[in-house]
């Protein structure tokens, strides 16, 4: 007798195994129902839940109640040393030299070594040009209120500073007007040489360059006086020039 294709449409169609030809490359053998020819979907989802916690672990750092061994191992699997005095740090400056009470709050927050290291240099390379330029303009502060205590206020001395600076740029040679102009001794040596009291240097009567002062302006190109002003640096410039120019 034949189907009744009316009755037949609402049948569900027969279901063979989904890989009839065995199982997938690339499938675990766990994973796989030989008798169904079809994929443990249960198993799998079980075994990928259980990594998915194991990872959650990996990452976030044991408790203070937690098993020592459990302790060791993330340390271990986190090149975190046994204790903050462990870390060994090659500072590339003096001033950021290693801190046992630093390397005590980067070990409780689980930096590595590398990461610890990381801080240092980023202190040397960021931290400590900032440092620099703090004290440089503290200094600067420091001198202009010398200055303007000297001239009778920032009034008075404003008034001054342009007459000796159009008066220094006009007669001094360029690197020994920028010299004396950093420091209070310069200026008030400007002054004297303004007011005929000292000796003048004009541009026209320079002298050919002598080997100090090329040595002056080398210094001078040295990122510590230019850049930095470091007071030491600045008095060596300043005082050379004194002395080539009585």
């Amino acid at each position: 007798m034949s189907e009744n294709l009316l009755e037949a449409a609402g049948k569900p169609a027969p279901q063979g195994p989904a890989f009839p030809e065995g199982r997938p490359e690339g499938i675990p053998e766990k994973f796989w129902d030989a008798e169904r020819g079809e994929i443990r979907v249960e198993a799998l989802l079980k075994s990928y839940r259980e990594l998915e916690r194991r990872m959650s672990q990996r990452l976030t750092p044991p408790g203070p109640d937690a098993d020592p061994e459990e302790k060791r191992r993330w340390r271990e699997a986190h090149d975190i040393p046994e204790g903050p005095e462990d870390y060994v740090v090659e500072p590339r400056h003096e001033l950021t030299s290693p801190d046992i009470e630093v390397n005590r709050r980067l070990y409780e927050a689980g930096f590595s070594r590398a990461q610890v290291q990381l801080v240092y240099d980023l202190a040397a390379e960021r931290l400590l040009p900032l440092i620099a330029e703090a004290a440089q303009q503290f200094e600067a502060e420091r001198q202009l209120e010398r200055l303007h205590e000297r001239f009778g206020g920032p009034d008075r001395y404003r008034r001054v500073a342009a007459q000796l600076s159009a008066w220094g740029r006009a007669n001094l040679p360029h690197a020994v007007f920028e010299a004396l102009s950093t420091t209070v001794e310069g200026v008030l040596a400007l002054e004297r040489m303004m007011q005929g009291k000292e000796p003048q240097m004009t541009r026209e009567a320079m002298a050919p360059e002598s080997s100090e002062e090329g040595d002056l302006r080398k210094m001078m190109r040295d990122p510590r006086y230019w850049r930095r002003r470091e007071p030491e640096m600045v008095r060596r410039v300043t005082e050379g020039f004194r002395r080539l120019n009585p």
